[in-house]
């Protein structure tokens, strides 16, 4: 298994990063918030983890080696592939997802995009002892941080944006674009989807230039 790569950020697309590694662009699948840290020309690590299928083999990366660990266990459950777990990361955090799977809370779940109601109680049941407790503190402390931190969408939106090579200025624009969208998720879900609000900026962006 590749474990890591660690070298020159040689491109970044909206779901794809290329490493540098010994010679080789390595291509590595990373969320909005993941890809958001990473700049062109500069150095990066990244935890992978190694999807083998018959027809294909894909490298997906992510921030730190938690990430990864969360990705893996995630898949354990059943009707759980590589690009659900994924978007679950894309969506919350490693500490998120394990508050949620503590706690039964279904609307966390339900608001990653393809995990609806009898998924998400499925995914409780069986992730329930695989998880574990929130590592950034006691489980009270985790439920009082998650009621009181502000949506990171329009941060993570932004950053990805510049990250990909568009100035301050053009992600400003594009994320007040795409808010009406991000505030009837919110209103529905609970959840600004990051990747499919990305997706819609990057289309405001090319209609303007």
């Amino acid at each position: 298994m590749i474990a890591f790569v660690s070298g020159q950020v040689a491109a970044l697309a909206p779901t794809t990063a290329v490493i540098q590694v010994g010679g080789v662009g390595m291509a590595v699948q990373c969320t909005p918030a993941t890809l958001a840290r990473l700049r062109i020309g500069e150095d990066a690590r990244l935890a992978t983890s190694l999807v083998v299928r018959e027809d294909s083999l894909t490298l997906y990366g992510f921030a730190d080696d938690d990430e990864r660990q969360v990705f893996e266990l995630l898949q354990t459950a059943s009707g759980v592939g590589p690009r659900l777990a994924q978007a679950m990361l894309g969506t919350h955090s490693p500490d998120t997802l394990r508050l949620a799977v503590s706690t039964g809370d279904e609307k966390t779940l339900t608001a990653v995009p393809g995990i609806g109601k009898r998924g998400a109680q499925k995914l409780l049941l069986e992730l329930k002892d695989k998880l574990g407790a929130p590592l950034g503190g006691s489980l009270v402390g985790a439920q009082r941080a998650a009621a009181t931190r502000p949506a990171p969408w329009t941060e993570q939106l932004s950053a990805a944006l510049i990250g990909l090579g568009y100035a301050g200025r053009e992600a400003d624009e594009a994320v007040s674009a795409v808010t009406p969208q991000a505030e009837a998720a919110l209103a529905e879900t609970g959840t600004a989807p990051v990747p499919q609000l990305l997706r819609a900026a990057l289309q405001t962006l090319n209609r303007t230039r």
